[in-house]
């Protein structure tokens, strides 16, 4: 693969139709082990809660799994959503992850609820603490994966165990100013979602890498773009798999996405004009087609970015369709 800009995935665990949540884990477990023998860099999985779309609703226990069926690739989350939790049980999990697979686990981290209000409101169990004390939580999970002092009063003395030599990679994800600025004020490597909103201001990593502080363990500015990505044999075959991807965007639109239609679904479902025009507008906001044209669109963002990595969402009905867009991303991206 390209030793200048990595090439990492992002897997959701998407839960077809006509499948369950137990075959949509294995499937995440056959696509990590591929795409550590292909040679990605990273596989991250997602965290979605009360969904019968995507199954991943608790990234550190997949991650105790993925680490036993992979051997070099980094596996990490994509990420907790931090409001949620204690930050001490965050640095406890991940480390302890960290301390079964040394050096190879990531903790991206994000803001964001990943679900409806109400599911949110019964994760947190009461807890008057909520995402806008996101930024304090980082800094506070910051000093626990380092062993130093966090920074809100009464926690001055906590320590995270087990005790690491090497803390686990912190990431900010993110897909606005905010997260871009969190991310450059305390120094950690920055993932953009491309593929949630595409509409990025032109100037976002560079407005990250301006404002990068040097934190605990990164000296620099790491950048990372997330890109919706299907890659087959013929640009015919890509845009008919694609099918089933633009009626789940629909769907997902709507409030209700339900589990990842088949291509046949999509193209017996009555759009109107109007989803039509949506699904156009989209089309062009991703990479789908031969591994020619994908790579294309991939090395154009890394060029129009600056990018120091790429990370890939593939999702399709056929899981063999999903295996093999991997395979020719990797084969064309050397």
């Amino acid at each position: 693969m390209d030793n200048k800009i990595k090439l990492s995935v992002l897997d959701q665990s998407p839960i077809r139709s006509g499948s369950s949540a137990a075959d949509s884990l294995q499937e995440t477990v056959q696509l990590a082990r591929l795409c550590d023998r292909l040679g990605y860099y990273r596989y991250w999985v997602a965290e979605h809660h009360a969904s019968d779309a995507l199954a991943g609703c608790s990234p550190e226990v997949l991650l105790g799994r993925l680490g036993v069926e992979t051997n070099r690739i980094r596996i990490g989350s994509g990420g907790v959503m931090l409001p949620h939790y204690s930050p001490y049980k965050v640095a406890e999990n991940f480390k302890l992850l960290q301390t079964l697979y040394p050096d190879r686990i990531d903790l991206g981290i994000g803001r964001a609820p990943g679900t409806d209000p109400f599911t949110a409101a019964a994760i947190r169990y009461g807890s008057r603490v909520g995402p806008e004390h996101f930024p304090n939580m980082v800094l506070d999970l910051q000093a626990l994966l380092n062993d130093t002092d966090p920074p809100t009063p009464g926690m001055e003395q906590a320590r995270a165990f087990p005790k690491v030599e090497l803390p686990p990679e912190l990431w900010m994800l993110g897909s606005s100013e905010d997260s871009a600025s969190l991310a450059a004020l305390t120094g950690l490597p920055y993932n953009f979602a491309y593929f949630i909103n595409p509409n990025i201001r032109p100037d976002i990593f560079d407005y990250y890498r301006d404002k990068f502080a040097a934190g605990p363990n990164f000296a620099k500015p790491h950048t990372c773009l997330t890109l919706f990505s299907i890659c087959a044999d013929t640009e015919q075959e890509a845009l008919e798999l694609s099918r089933s991807r633009d009626l789940w965007y629909l769907r997902l639109l709507q409030g209700n996405p339900g589990p990842f239609p088949s291509v046949q679904e999509a193209m017996d479902y009555p759009y109107s004009d109007s989803e039509l025009q949506v699904i156009e507008e989209n089309r062009g906001r991703r990479a789908v087609g031969t591994a020619e044209q994908v790579t294309v669109k991939m090395r154009q963002l890394a060029d129009q970015f600056k990018l120091d990595e790429i990370m890939l969402v593939t999702i399709t009905h056929d899981p063999a369709a999903r295996r093999r867009s991997y395979e020719l991303i990797a084969a064309a991206w050397d």
